[in-house]
């Protein structure tokens, strides 16, 4: 009776965090433009670069063509001069001729953080004073730059950064992730704000000015942070400025990935998150809303019924199923559509139904992954392998 009563507040609660999050992405305006775009600071883009996959030079291009009424630079950073992405950047240069834009070679390895390496020692080179800083996998709208620069015409916000929407799910696997940042993680980030505000970045595409960056000590005090984008928002907010989120959605374009790289990238994900917020991500558990009406409909399955009937000897067999697992199972259906109404949204596509069994997949897989963060730490990131330290550095192995 005990156990049934657990179970069944934490199918409840569960069900009822993920109707918060719901309510809370339904108010954010996702998709919004900013409707004055008189404010134009001149911006050097940062881009840090390592490797390249077929999708690498759409992603650049669309930084290339961005309609902003400011200067703009692009900076694109590598640590080796025969890296395969520069002959992109060049072709692109070449296209782009009244582009600013500079292909950069830092080789100096600074600290474990290697984007973050490359990051410090161009840092001097930025001619701007508005930075902003984006993953090479990321396509930009057009106007991209016009609109998450806008929040900065206020002194008091110190750091901008955006959302972000798996664009290409070409497998089974990528779709289960595409579970988790189209419709997950950007509710439960418009969740945590509703609470407190923000005081961490998301990593796609972040802009800031250089005043915040020299009050942190620049990113040379992040060379040996895992999460660097979290780390550079979590300081500045601490210095009193604001995090803002634009509500243009950008594009991560990821290469073809199977079961164990999905497996391999929401472990790192997951250990990030542990290694930054300890408390926080043990009690995310709770909000698993596949898992605990599963758990309350196991303790709570159908039971066998036989009954006498005439003539006397035979039997008749049927199964009754408890209001419980009625109940669990509802909430799982209910959770489900949930997640496709929040994915759709920040995607502007219609997922359809034959999606649904992706959002049950996505949680039972989660809670592997929960368990599994709390089982060591390491991370693989880009071929490397790194040390997780419980005051969030790395340290290389």
């Amino acid at each position: 009776m005990i156990l049934n009563g657990i179970m069944a507040a934490l199918a409840v609660l569960s069900f009822a965090i993920t109707l918060w999050q719901w309510v809370v992405a339904r108010r954010f305006p996702i998709h919004g433009r900013a409707t004055d775009l008189s404010f134009a600071p001149a911006v050097t883009v940062l881009k840090p670069l390592k490797g390249c996959d077929e999708f690498t030079e759409a992603c650049l291009r669309s930084w290339f063509m961005q309609e902003y009424a400011g200067r703009t630079e692009i900076l694109f950073v590598v640590a080796d001069a025969n890296d395969p992405v520069c002959p992109i950047v060049e072709k692109l240069r070449g296209e782009f001729p009244q582009c600013d834009a500079q292909l950069v070679v830092c080789p100096e390895r600074l600290g474990a953080n290697g984007k973050v390496s490359k990051l410090v020692q161009v840092e001097a080179r930025a001619k701007h004073d508005t930075i902003v800083v984006s993953d090479a996998d990321v396509r930009v709208p057009v106007d991209f730059l016009a609109n998450v620069v806008a929040p900065l015409r206020d002194e008091k916000a110190g750091l901008v950064s955006c959302f972000y929407r798996l664009a290409n799910p070409g497998t089974v696997a990528m779709k289960v992730e595409a579970v988790a940042i189209n419709a997950d993680f950007w509710s439960q980030v418009l969740q945590s704000r509703s609470l407190k505000s923000l005081d961490f970045a998301l990593g796609a595409a972040m802009v800031t000015r250089r005043k915040q960056l020299a009050e942190i000590g620049g990113f040379g005090s992040l060379v040996d942070c895992l999460a660097d984008d979290y780390q550079l928002g979590h300081r500045i907010a601490k210095r009193g400025h604001r995090i803002e989120l634009c509500p243009v959605v950008v594009e991560c374009w990821l290469p073809r990935m199977g079961f164990l790289d999905v497996w391999r990238h929401q472990l790192r994900w997951a250990r990030t998150i542990r290694v930054c917020q300890p408390w926080l991500y043990f009690a995310s558990i709770v909000n698993n809303a596949t898992l605990w009406p599963l758990m309350w409909m196991a303790v709570n399955g159908p039971k066998i019924i036989v009954m006498d009937v005439s003539p006397p000897s035979s039997k008749h067999i049927f199964l009754e199923w408890p209001m419980a697992f009625l109940i669990g199972a509802a909430l799982i259906c209910a959770r489900t559509i949930i997640a496709l109404v929040l994915a759709n949204r920040l995607t502007n596509k219609d997922h359809g139904v034959n999606y649904f069994w992706l959002v049950p997949a996505k949680d039972i897989l989660q809670f592997a992954v929960w368990f599994c963060a709390f089982t060591g730490n390491t991370v693989e990131w880009r071929g490397e392998k790194l040390r997780a330290r419980s005051d969030g550095t790395i340290v290389r192995r």
